[in-house]
């Protein structure tokens, strides 16, 4: 399962949700379902938005563990 780890880098640079959500300038409800893994796809602007904003790499961004379902 591919995961986002958002919340695990906002808590390592001391910043929220509501933080990020402000930032990105996108629906509630959409940045929502994304930072909560609820959705099936990202938009490739709001990845890049998000490396920027979080000054992270895409690696960081992600975590892959195929055990999960």
């Amino acid at each position: 399962m591919l995961k986002l780890r958002v919340v695990e880098i906002l808590t390592q640079k001391g910043k929220t949700k509501y933080w990020l959500y402000k930032q990105m300038g996108m629906s509630y409800q959409n940045f929502n379902r994304m930072i909560n893994n609820e959705t099936k796809s990202i938009k490739y602007g709001y990845i890049e938005a998000m490396c920027q904003i979080l000054e992270c790499d895409l690696q960081d961004l992600f975590e892959y563990n195929p055990d999960e379902p």
